[in-house]
């Protein structure tokens, strides 16, 4: 394990920029004292931010920009102004030189996935990257993936997931065989697409090493923490995330309304107030920020561009510790066992016959 995090930060990434990504880093600072940050962005703008955190500033040095990516530019753009020049680059370019260990942004996804992909590739047998994070549940916490990195997913994809996925379970989670779930309408195996189908007959025929597969699971299973890692393609898995963040809203308006209803209420929220305390902090995404860009050849957190900056703490925290537990090792591990047992597809019509 190295002795120095050396962590990229692209300064100017998400809906606040400096004002929140350096008061950020300070809080991470205070967490993790072997944390050292490059940070790119504007000179002009995060040179006085860094003056007043000066605990930061002694353990970072500072990389001037004039580029910024904007949260509404279209990948293609981003690559097209940004690229060898912008603070989001920049990072990405540290961690690919072997300057930094891992890249934090909360800039806009689909250019960093984009910048990500062009710059740091693909680790060898992935094909396209997916994004996970870590997901507050009834037992605890899972990490579900991907989360809307790509569209779509034949069986080997969905199977690569499931491999990178253990392999982030067991980093954060500290588990020798963590368990594997694959999302489906049911968990009668003869339900659902074709493709997941597949996938689940060949995990279960396969029985790869480095994890439990357990076969499929629902919707409902995600916050029950049923599994220690749920698969699914990028487009169900946005569904699902967005559809958690509004579920989570929609609750503290329904107990905020409840509560000023009548000075009753007012009394018995006084009387619960460590109980609501308790349920807001569980359901606060600030704490769970951050979701790791994974297949690609080096580390990428993506933090949520209108997190605070605690919540950019958080995401610089998963950074740390994806680094300081190797997860990138274990990920080349768990996929080179993967290709050395014996995963064949299956028959025309054999998942579902």
């Amino acid at each position: 394990m190295p002795d120095i995090i050396r962590i990229a930060l692209d300064a100017m990434g998400g809906d606040h920029g400096p004002p929140v990504t350096i008061p950020g880093a300070d809080l991470a600072l205070q967490r993790h004292t072997d944390i050292e940050f490059i940070i790119f962005g504007d000179q002009a703008q995060v040179g006085p931010l860094l003056d007043a955190h000066p605990r930061l500033k002694a353990k970072s040095r500072l990389v001037h920009t004039d580029v910024a990516i904007r949260m509404d530019d279209k990948p293609s753009q981003a690559l097209r102004y940004g690229r060898w020049k912008s603070s989001m680059w920049l990072a990405l370019d540290a961690v690919k030189k072997g300057e930094a260990a891992v890249a934090v942004s909360a800039g806009n996804t689909g250019a960093l996935m984009a910048m990500s992909r062009f710059n740091l590739k693909m680790i060898e047998g992935i094909e396209r990257p997916a994004i996970a994070a870590l997901w507050p549940t009834l037992r605890g916490e899972s990490i579900v993936l991907d989360l809307g990195a790509s569209i779509g997913a034949d069986a080997r994809h969905l199977i690569n997931l499931a491999v990178m996925g253990s392999a982030m379970a067991r980093v954060l989670f500290d588990l020798e065989r963590p368990t594997v779930g694959l999302l489906n309408i049911g968990v009668e195996e003869v339900k659902g697409l074709e493709e997941v189908r597949e996938a689940g007959a060949i995990l279960r025929a396969s029985r790869l090493p480095h994890f439990d597969y357990v076969g499929f699971v629902e919707g409902d299973d995600i916050g029950k923490g049923t599994t220690d890692v749920i698969v699914t393609e990028g487009f169900a898995g946005n569904i699902a995330l967005k559809t958690a963040e509004g579920t989570a809203r929609q609750i503290a308006q329904y107990l905020r309304s409840a509560i000023s209803r009548s000075w009753m209420s007012k009394l018995g929220y006084l009387l619960a107030r460590p109980a609501f305390q308790a349920l807001r902090d569980k359901m606060d995404p600030r704490n769970s920020n951050g979701g790791v860009f994974l297949g690609l050849k080096g580390i990428v957190i993506k933090s949520h561009g209108g997190a605070d900056p605690e919540g950019f703490a958080a995401a610089v925290d998963i950074g740390y510790d994806m680094v300081r537990y190797d997860l990138q090792e274990k990920i080349v591990q768990s996929l080179a066992r993967d290709q050395d047992t014996d995963i064949q597809p299956l028959a025309a019509g054999g998942a579902g016959s």
